[in-house]
């Protein structure tokens, strides 16, 4: 193979593949039957809905149920656990089928010219809606690499220190468990409140584990089990006036809240596209803010001339690249619902249910009552019952999923609804959950 086409194709190269996509498109026939939601009508139907305030259209039941004809939903239980990977639209399947379709009608054409600035436009998109520059952030295969990659290629010194909580995820627990056995690094694990008073109650917890021997601090945006949001800004602030650098993990905040990575001052932050971007199953980003790049080792080698800047942080190999051009489609579909929109609407459902049975006796609620530290996730448990038994519960007897939570002092469900989800679905789960807690609780 000539060596030049290892290289970035020129312009001509780029027109004829959008023309020949273009025709290849075209004469697609895609299976099943036609949808009932298309990109017009969404678009007709949101419009119809912009002048309402958030508040209202977040509660309106006729307007997200337009969004649910787009799914296709199990008959046969209540999907509650949108939390480990929120299934696409159909309209969305259809693109990443199409893409798959158009880079196995090229093969290694495909892989050979345009792939490369393919990823490029699509990471510069994802730049823009995280309020980026391009040069700063990647895309990855999920929040697990992107986070293990900072985590392994932080420069360390034997007797360098940690700060990381129980409740953070498990892989990237494994991953500093690993730096400690290879470079002598000590780790420093705290524990965070179910339900703290105060932003300062959290961000002394960090400070007081601090000291001139740390060099890193791991925070969840949202807790994965428990679905606390934490004061990321103030803890950043915090870790910086103490000379310590901040890694966050945001796979349940990207396109759940709404937020601008440089506005948190965190330096480095990683997340999955999978969970609330829906983006098809193994895309992730990593942000590394310019003046923390040449001070990590990437997780694997970069190509000549891509060892300084965030290129380095890039080279994946081959993998399967009709996931990044779905990314574009999921972000155009993300900003047609509307981040504000949607956030209002999962923090509504949340609200919806937890109100009804977080006070009951039985019940033990495992999440955060204020407003400002809410997002789609919640936990809950019943006095008595272990979270794999109330999950089995919920699944056999009510037809609920769910996954059941024993770790980092979180005992009980995961709840995590969609936009997809109705209020008469989660009216199922409250009375499941008063009928097991007053059970419980006689």
């Amino acid at each position: 193979v000539p060596h030049l086409l290892y290289h970035q194709p020129k312009k001509t190269t780029i027109n004829y593949m959008i023309m020949h996509k273009r025709t290849f498109l075209k004469g697609l026939t895609l299976a099943g039957m036609a949808l009932p939601f298309t990109k017009f009508s969404a678009e007709a139907h949101i419009a119809k809905h912009n002048h309402l305030p958030l508040e209202q259209i977040a509660a309106d039941e006729d307007f997200w149920a337009a969004l649910r004809a787009d799914y296709v939903l199990p008959e046969s239980y209540i999907n509650l656990e949108s939390g480990y990977y929120n299934i696409l639209p159909q309209k969305l399947l259809n693109k990443y089928i199409d893409h798959i379709k158009y880079v196995n009608s090229l093969g290694a054409y495909y892989m050979r010219t345009v792939q490369f600035e393919n990823k490029k436009r699509v990471a510069a998109k994802l730049a823009a809606l995280a309020g980026c520059d391009s040069s700063e952030i990647v895309i990855t295969r999920n929040t697990t690499e992107s986070l293990d990659t900072i985590i392994a290629g932080f420069k360390w010194q034997a007797g360098d220190e940690a700060i990381m909580a129980v409740q953070d995820y498990g892989a990237m627990l494994d991953m500093f468990r690993e730096v400690a056995s290879r470079h002598g690094v000590v780790n420093k694990i705290v524990s965070v409140p179910l339900n703290p008073s105060s932003d300062e109650e959290i961000v002394a917890l960090y400070k007081n584990a601090i000291t001139p021997k740390t060099k890193l601090l791991l925070v969840s945006h949202v807790i994965n089990i428990s679905g606390q949001v934490m004061p990321i800004r103030k803890i950043c602030d915090m870790a910086h006036a103490q000379g310590v650098k901040v890694l966050v993990d945001g796979a349940h905040a990207f396109a759940q809240l709404v937020f601008n990575i440089p506005d948190l001052n965190c330096d480095y932050y990683g997340a999955s596209l999978h969970k609330w971007l829906s983006s098809p199953l193994g895309a992730g980003i990593l942000y590394v803010s310019k003046e923390n790049q040449d001070s990590i080792w990437p997780l694997i080698g970069p190509s000549k001339g891509e060892e300084l800047g965030i290129a380095k942080f890039n080279h994946t190999g081959t993998h399967p690249v009709a996931t990044d051009l779905t990314i574009e489609d999921s972000i155009e579909h993300y900003k047609l619902i509307g981040p504000a929109r949607k956030q209002a609407r999962l923090k509504f459902l949340q609200q919806y249910w937890t109100s009804q049975i977080m006070d009951k006796p039985g019940v033990m609620y495992n999440t955060p009552k204020q407003d400002t530290r809410i997002c789609a996730i919640a936990n809950v448990g019943i006095k008595g019952m272990p979270p794999a038994t109330l999950a089995k519960t919920l699944f056999e007897k009510y037809k609920i999923y769910t996954v059941g939570i024993d770790t980092g002092n979180v005992v009980g469900c995961r709840i995590t609804p969609n936009v997809f989800t109705t209020t008469k679905e989660l009216d199922q789960l409250v009375a499941a959950i008063k009928e097991l807690a007053a059970a419980a609780a006689v």
